[in-house]
Formats: C-alpha cells, sequence, structure tokens
C-alpha cells in the first residue's frame, strides 16, 4: 500500500498540474470507486463540476484537492490506486476507474485501480478559525505526519510512551502518527536498533526522540527519491516508478546482509504481515510483552 512518500510524490506531481484548473465533467466508470461518496456517482460528478482546484494537499496516507467551494476531492489510493496525467496518445488503462476532465482542455486526470480497494469522495473541510489545519471532515481522526508543521515530536514521543504496545504497532496507529506503513516503519525501527515488540512503555525518552528523528529522515529520504516501488502498481502522475527500493536496508531484504553489521536480515510474522530485523542490530527483548 503506498505510504506517505508515495502519495507526497503523486500529491506534488498534481499540484504543478491541477492546482487553478477547473473542472469541466467527471466520468465515473466504477461505481465501487467511489462508494464511499455519500451521494453515488451521480452526485460526485455534480460536486466536482464548474469547480476550481484551489491547492492539492495531503495528510499520512490521504491526499485531498481543495476546491473553491470549501469542499475537497479525496483520495485514498488503497493497495494499487493512481492518480495519473497520461499523455494524449497513451491508450487508457484497462483498470481506469474515475475521469476528471478541464475546462480548458489540458490531459484529463485519470483514477486507475486495479484491485479497487482504493477510492475517491468529496468532503466538507473543517472549518477555519479553530487553530488546527483544515482537513476533510472524513479525515479528522489522523494525527499529524512527520513532515507536517502541524506535528510535535515531544508530544508524539510522550503519547508513544504512555501506550502499553510494541513499538511498531504504535508507528502503525494512524492515530498517534500518521503515514507510516510497514516498509517505513521497519526502516526507521533498523536506524533505530529496535525491534519492533519493544514495549513502548519501557523504552527511555532519548531511544523515542531517536527513533522519531529516523522516522523523519527515512520518510524525507524517500520523498526525495519518489518512493518505494516493487512493481508497477505504484507510480507517479506521469507513470514513473520511484526508486527508494534501492536505498532500503531491511524490508524486503531477507537472507541479505545487514548493512551495518553484515548478519542476514530476517523476515518474521507480525499483524498478518512481515516485519524484517536484523538480529543482531535489532535484538528480541528478553521478555516480550506484545
Amino acid at each position: 500500500m503506498p505510504e506517505l512518500p508515495e502519495v507526497e510524490t503523486v500529491r506534488r506531481g498534481l499540484s504543478r498540474f491541477v492546482t487553478g484548473r477547473e473542472v469541466r465533467r467527471v466520468e465515473v466508470r466504477t461505481a465501487r470507486s467511489v462508494r464511499r461518496h455519500p451521494g453515488g456517482p451521480a452526485d460526485l460528478a455534480g460536486r466536482l463540476a464548474g469547480r476550481q482546484v484551489v491547492a492539492v494537499e495531503r495528510r499520512g496516507k490521504y491526499l485531498w484537492l481543495v476546491l473553491d467551494d470549501e469542499a475537497a476531492l479525496v483520495a485514498h489510493l488503497g493497495m494499487s490506486g493512481q492518480l495519473v496525467l497520461p499523455a494524449p496518445a497513451a491508450s487508457p488503462s484497462p483498470h481506469l476507474r474515475v475521469v476528471v476532465e478541464f475546462a480548458d482542455g489540458a490531459r484529463p486526470l485519470h483514477f486507475v485501480d486495479q484491485r479497487t480497494f482504493g477510492g475517491l469522495l468529496v468532503d466538507e473541510l473543517t472549518p477555519p478559525g479553530t487553530g488546527h489545519r483544515r482537513v476533510p471532515l472524513v479525515l479528522r481522526h489522523l494525527a499529524p505526519d512527520p513532515l507536517e508543521e502541524a506535528f510535535d515530536p515531544q508530544e508524539t514521543a510522550r503519547r508513544l510512551r504512555r501506550r502499553r504496545s510494541g513499538v511498531k504497532r504504535a508507528l502503525l496507529d494512524q492515530t498517534l502518527v500518521s503515514g507510516i506503513g510497514n516498509i517505513y516503519a521497519d526502516e526507521a525501527l533498523w536506524r533505530a536498533r529496535l525491534h519492533y515488540a519493544r514495549a513502548t512503555d519501557t523504552l527511555r525518552p532519548v531511544v523515542v526522540r531517536g527513533l522519531l528523528q529516523a522516522v523523519d529522515e527515512v520518510l524525507r529520504e524517500a520523498v526525495a527519491a519518489g518512493g518505494t516501488s516493487f512493481d508497477a502498481l505504484y507510480v507517479d502522475v506521469n507513470g514513473q516508478s520511484g526508486w527508494f527500493s534501492r536505498s532500503l536496508h531491511a524490508y524486503g531484504q531477507e537472507g541479505l546482509p545487514c548493512p551495518r553489521c553484515g548478519r542476514p536480515i530476517r523476515r518474521e510474522p507480525f499483524m498478518n504481515r512481515s516485519s524484517y530485523r536484523c538480529p543482531r542490530c535489532q535484538p528480541q527483548p528478553h521478555a516480550p510483552r506484545w
């Protein structure tokens, strides 16, 4: 599933192209792709027609097009969703679900989703003047992500240490810190030399600060590399893959030597997924609690 760096890469590409443009019409080809919009396909298309895109913003793994009527087109990419701007001569993807056409005849915006786990919806923004960043109402529960100005590392560290949880489980909790998924949690834990099952309430403040610094570093490096692509399911708005996969130290590196100590990286089951760690640099807790 695309995580913060991949969604931020898409956001930047969209922002350069669609900001200031007026939507002419919207064609919903697959109703499932707008299933989270309460009014259904016709209502979503009607809400967007004639609206101007003011900005493209993101929190965690979600992005949205801010419209000129205090609403937003919210996108969640799910497992395989893509927001792409196809070249004029390109053939449409067989997995094209929604088409957004612009009044000036510019390249349309295509929502492509092979597995249809992602989706689009139109939602109102939170009220102005509350002292918080305005986000779509449906995203109010998400905590700020590490690349936002609103992110408070000290408060996040305090909240993380108050959890009774394994540290990786806490990092994946989008109400604590948004945008982190399996890939970047494993990479940050490798950098911080922490086992994924370390209990959060036993971590010293200096260790948590180091972990959050590692999270910040790995996310920023991944954004600079255009995100992580393992297959054609994640691409940027121009259909290009990211190359951060070349810089991974732990995730997906089972059996390869740890870049720090040379011990083979291990893959272990975790929450119906996998965790990757170095057995020497990230030793298992003596008495695991989670």
